[in-house]
């Protein structure tokens, strides 16, 4: 790993042969240069391992190994010792483009974005054919990439070859010409994903002076033995549930649908069922059966991403001092990193690359790296080969994205060689829509409206009316709600107003209970306290209210027996009842009172209007449907979908057509689960944190903004301690001295914190809460 030389001078005592050359400065720990011949056969090792999963080891091997080949020049060599390095500054010379011409003769123009792309992004096709003409003619950058790529072939000579490398056979055996560029779009994503992800463990390794870091293939038989043994003690401490026979019924038909085929499996049951533990259990069989080498759940909102990180832990963690590492890794930062300089580098070695047997992490992040252009964002992406993914909450996708997101989940199925499970109590009608059309839609639990008569514990009540206000629904909890009350908004501005009202503020009627606050604008660890305290005085019997967004209800055990729900889309109505009654303990049922206030807030965007629309057509009080009838749910949806328009240019057409022409840039900037000028992630040191805490958390700051890589642990410990406001609240608070930048996108706030609603909820409603 020693490198003491650049071109061809000898650099601290000499310790490499006249000609070799460095792909990386002086590394503080080892005192060595990496040289960059050990640098592309490293990086091209491990990309190669990483895409056998799917039948592409050549070719991302090939490109890891051409990626750098352009810091052979002396000019680059010259710049990284006597300016970069000293001054801590970037080389500032293209290395990129020696690569591109090199991948585009042996792999394809196609594949040559991959090499362009490996700090910057993806780019499209044409800003690739404008590289290759330019490195073709007789400027300084061409006469640098030729130099650079004789320098690197007398070390690496495998970079110059005359033959072509092929794709997989089975794009060549895709016949509609719109699958097969479908395909190679993912396909070239999953190959700049193990490039990258190869190149940011090589270089790290050096600067810690290290080998790269690679998870050993993780025993699934094993833990799914773990798995089963724990889940029998946990059953056996809980307290015996009426639904407890229904919840095992459920258990047993996963697993035994986990020996089926490889593909797209429905979970769907109804709230209170037990999913998690289901999709869990079946997870790990299917992957243990199938050697498949990962579980990868995803879920909607952190405050599930927490709950099921905390479940899967307890279940699959290793015990009190086995010399193991984690089983299961929690990843819900969405801070983005890339940048094209010296501290951007050092940034994009801190992304996650989700090399864990388990990974819990939220449906923003997997479909946002499914789509990007970025490194940071997309090392992980390769994981996904070869895995057991679980979208739970599947009802939360938003339909103006569906079609990009179900074309790439039908490919992942079909050419990635994962499993997907789609788990939800409102499942939507996804076979209707052509991107599923002929996928065999295997069924984990077949007599499911057998298991809604079983599981329906509540009973609804409609307050729709003109006269509905918060003013007048705060009275009623306060008078006739009882002492245990959940009450779910829409907005995180609704939720602050309700909140002070129940809590007798601004001349509210105030309730006799403690009355507690959720929404994103606490920070992750806020909400599981409170949310862990809510469910000890839920189960002692003790007075408690809640006001909450949506983010309680996908998934969230707890258990009201009484439950508010302003008007919402159908599925979001069902998922709300599913915290009311949850362990059928009420022999008259629980009460679900919908509600919707005239002073109440709403998104505005078309996909959000339809569904409402449907959802007033199917549901309501009187002869209308409760939003647990399954047939009108199903009418409901394609009811939906139809008005959003017939040409599906509203569900992500555009993005489609972008990917067929392999635009990763148009792609990455139309596919935005959340739009990112709504979403930005605030370290928050919380009032009541303690000295050593403080310290440990003002550590990982420092670490990120060191000059030097930290890897991704920091990001992992900080998770906790983030809040999301509005990017515009974030301006303003960054002008006003209230945060400071960390890195990338990432800041620290330094303004006042409320204990118990958190960043300043007073403030304009945060749109990246929504679900549409």
């Amino acid at each position: 790993m020693a490198s003491e030389t650049a071109g061809g001078l000898s650099l601290l005592g000499g310790a490499l042969s006249e000609g070799e050359l460095l792909a990386h400065s002086l590394s503080v720990l080892s005192g060595c240069r990496h040289r960059l011949e050990d640098h592309l056969r490293g990086s091209a090792a491990l990309a190669e391992a990483f895409a056998e999963v799917f039948g592409a080891g050549e070719v991302a091997g090939y490109l890891a190994l051409v990626h750098d080949v352009g810091k052979g020049c002396r000019a680059w060599q010259d710049r990284l010792i006597l300016h970069a390095e000293p001054l801590g500054k970037p080389v500032g010379i293209p290395h990129k483009e020696a690569g591109t011409l090199l991948a585009a003769r042996t792999a394809g123009r196609q594949f040559a974005a991959v090499v362009q792309g490996h700090h910057g992004g993806l780019p499209d096709q044409e800003a690739v054919k404008n590289v290759l003409a330019e490195i073709g003619g007789p400027g300084v950058d061409a006469e640098r990439a030729r130099e650079a790529t004789a320098a690197v072939a007398r070390l690496v000579p495998q970079i110059v070859r005359d033959d072509r490398i092929l794709p997989p056979a089975w794009l060549t055996g895709l016949e509609s010409p719109q699958r097969r560029a479908l395909a190679l779009d993912l396909l070239t994503r999953m190959v700049f994903s193990c490039v990258v992800d190869a190149d940011y463990l090589d270089t790290a390794a050096h600067f810690a002076g290290t080998e790269p870091q690679v998870a050993a293939p993780a025993d699934m038989g094993m833990l799914l033995e773990r798995f089963e043994r724990r889940r029998a003690g946990m059953l056996a401490r809980r307290a015996v549930s009426p639904v407890d026979g229904v919840r095992q019924r459920v258990y047993e038909e996963a697993l035994a649908a986990a020996s089926g085929a490889p593909g797209m499996y429905v979970l769907h049951v109804p709230t209170g069922g037990a999913k998690t533990i289901a999709a869990g259990g079946f997870a790990l069989r299917h992957a243990a059966e199938h050697g498949l080498g990962r579980v990868v759940f995803a879920v909607p909102y952190i405050s599930i991403t927490q709950q099921n990180a905390e479940v899967y832990r307890e279940l699959l963690d290793p015990s009190e001092g086995e010399d193991v590492g984690p089983v299961v890794l929690e990843h819900h930062s969405s801070v983005a990193l890339d940048e094209e300089d010296q501290a951007g580098a050092w940034a994009r070695l801190a992304a996650e690359n989700w090399d864990a047997p388990v990974v819990v992490t939220t449906t923003v992040q997997l479909f946002q790296s499914l789509f990007a252009r970025k490194p940071s964002v997309m090392r992980k992406l390769h994981r996904l080969a070869g895995s057991v993914i679980v979208l739970d909450e599947v009802q939360a996708l938003p339909d103006r994205l569906l079609i990009p997101i179900l074309s790439a989940l039908r490919d992942l199925v079909e050419h990635f060689g994962a499993s997907v499970v789609l788990a939800s109590a409102t499942q939507p009608s996804f076979w209707s829509l052509a991107q599923l059309d002929g996928l065999p839609r295997r069924n984990m639990v077949e007599d499911v409206s057998g298991l809604f008569e079983v599981l329906r514990r509540v009973n609804y009540q409609w307050r729709l009316g003109p006269e509905v206000t918060w003013e007048s629904i705060a009275r009623e909890i306060a008078c006739e709600g009882g002492e245990q009350v959940l009450t779910i908004v829409n907005t995180t501005r609704d939720s602050a107003r309700l909140h002070r009202l129940l809590s007798g503020a601004d001349g509210g009627v105030g309730v006799a209970a403690p009355v507690w606050h959720l929404s994103t604008r606490m920070t992750a660890g806020h909400r599981r306290e409170v949310i862990g305290h809510v469910r000890g005085e839920l189960a002692a019997g003790r007075p408690v209210h809640v006001v909450s967004t949506s983010l309680i209800e996908a998934g969230v055990d707890v258990d009201f027996p009484r439950v508010y729900r302003a008007w919402a889309p159908a599925e979001a109505l069902q998922q709300a009842a599913g915290r009311c009654n949850r362990d059928g303990r009420l022999p008259d049922g629980g009460t679900v009172v919908v509600f919707r206030p005239v002073d109440g807030g709403m998104p505005k965007d078309l996909s959000y209007k339809a569904a409402m629309e449907a959802s007033a057509e199917f549901f309501g009080p009187d002869d209308a449907s409760d939003p647990d009838d399954l047939k009108a749910l199903h009418r409901y949806y394609e009811k939906r979908w139809a008005l959003q328009g017939t040409d599906g240019r509203t569900m992500g057409e555009g993005i489609q057509e972008a990917r067929q022409r392999w635009d990763f840039p148009t792609v990455a900037a139309e596919f935005q689960m959340i739009d990112d000028k709504y979403a930005q992630s605030v370290i928050v040191i919380r009032p009541n944190t303690s000295g050593e805490e403080r310290n440990l958390i003002e550590a990982d700051i420092a670490s990120l903004r060191a000059p030097y890589p930290s890897g991704p642990e920091p990001l992992r410990r900080l998770q906790p301690h983030t809040a999301t406001l509005p990017r515009h609240e974030v301006a303003r608070a960054m002008s006003a001295g209230l945060a400071e930048p960390v890195i990338g996108d990432l800041v620290v706030w330094r303004g006042h914190y409320d204990p118990v609603c958190g960043l300043d909820a007073d403030t304009p409603e945060d749109r990246g809460g929504y679900v549409f």
